[in-house]
């Protein structure tokens, strides 16, 4: 398993607001049924290597097919092998150390 955060900017759109293009990623994510979470600077992703590659693909794509005449995607990757790991999972991990201090 996978955890991966990406972010999909819209340049060249004519208004400051990306509101609406991350309104439609979203939405693209709901219909290709892969888990995620909305956060202020970006979106995670949790799920197969294969399957958060394929969701960026078409998340990069969705400001171009919705008038964006540019785009530029980031996106950061954590892929562990030795144990299973989530997002949720590695929240708490940390406010347990907090917990603990």
């Amino acid at each position: 398993m996978a955890i991966a955060e990406i972010s999909v900017v819209p340049i060249g759109t004519g208004d400051p607001s990306v509101s609406e293009y991350v309104a439609e990623c979203i939405r693209a994510l709901d219909k290709a049924d892969i888990k995620h979470t909305l956060t202020p600077m970006g979106t995670v992703i949790e799920g197969s290597l294969d399957e958060i590659l394929e969701a960026v693909r078409m998340l990069h794509r969705v400001p171009l097919n919705h008038g964006a005449a540019r785009v530029l995607t980031k996106l950061v990757i954590d892929e562990r092998r030795d144990k299973d790991a989530s997002a949720e999972q590695k929240v708490a991990s940390v406010r347990k150390r907090l917990a603990g201090s």
